[in-house]
């Protein structure tokens, strides 16, 4: 029996599915080499160990999945322990504009002190970054929090950002007051969607002002509410990232006294000595960063 072979499938019956084991994997394979491989451990133990769609293990399935994963469950523990007592790999989740502007220069901070680093980014939302904790998919998110985290998970504020509203450059208004006091706006929302924090809270202080106006445009990050900005699809709802420039196409329009949302990093139980680095990091870099906008 190959022992490749059966590491595959632990990683497919524990994510649920061949699409969600490709993306777990820790190093990479294709979709049709996961496949494939499955196809051959079936053949040899003469069996089918899941139904595709929906997935789900058979009984020869389960009872392999018993067997295997106790062993590819302790590997983490057992280098660790080879290592010294400390992990060198950590999985990290975030936005698109975290990972490409503000992780860069962390992680070659952390790597002086953990020099074997091994590091897996996962670009998502935030809702889906704390999903991807829970199932325990990932070891940090750096995403927008709410003032409350799930029991299981422990979160540390690291910086407040303000809400903006973007509109095209060649847009008459000189500010959001002048949306606020007309009976209705014309103009379509461009915004994350409605389960996002930013979103909540900008629907909630415009409900408090008596303001109907809703998204019509829902896109899955603020690179692309600035690009639909950009196109003349409408107004964009986002938030001042320190240290990132805005297109050329585009201006922010101010929101005083609408609340400012808490960029934050997210864990499950107690940290290790690798988390800890990397959360300490964090906070140094927001503190660094708030001196720098007062």
């Amino acid at each position: 029996m190959n022992l490749h072979h059966l590491e595959i499938f632990y990683y497919v019956a524990k994510h649920g599915g061949i699409s969600e084991a490709v993306r777990n994997i820790p190093y990479g394979i294709q979709q049709p080499a996961v496949s494939g491989q499955i196809a051959q451990l079936e053949e040899f133990l003469g069996v089918t160990l899941f139904q595709r769609r929906p997935f789900e293990l058979t009984a020869p399935g389960r009872e392999l999945f018993a067997f295997v994963c106790p062993f590819f469950e302790q590997i983490g523990p057992v280098m660790a322990k080879l290592q010294g007592g400390v992990s060198h790999n950590i999985r990290i989740g975030a936005s698109e504009i975290i990972l490409r502007e503000h992780l860069p220069d962390m992680v070659q901070k952390v790597r002086t002190k953990f020099p074997q680093l091994k590091i897996s980014l996962r670009e998502a939302n935030q809702p889906e970054l704390q999903n991807l904790l829970e199932r325990d998919q990932i070891d940090i998110a750096i995403t927008l929090i709410h003032e409350k985290t799930p029991a299981a998970l422990c979160s540390q504020p690291l910086l407040n950002l303000p809400v903006i509203l973007l509109v095209h450059k060649s847009s008459k208004l000189k500010s959001a007051d002048e949306l606020w006091r007309r009976d209705k706006i014309t103009e379509s929302l461009i915004a994350l969607p409605a389960k996002e924090i930013a979103t909540q809270q900008f629907q909630q202080e415009l409900a408090r002002r008596g303001i109907d106006w809703f998204p019509s445009v829902e896109v899955s990050s603020l690179n692309l509410v600035e690009t639909y900005v950009a196109k003349g699809y409408g107004i964009g709802l986002s938030i001042r990232v320190p240290q990132t420039k805005l297109s050329p196409d585009v201006r922010a329009l101010e929101l005083p006294n609408f609340p400012s949302v808490t960029l934050g990093v997210i864990w499950r139980g107690k940290p290790s000595a690798l988390t800890q680095t990397f959360v300490d990091e964090l906070s140094k870099r927001a503190r660094d960063v708030s001196a720098e906008i007062k």
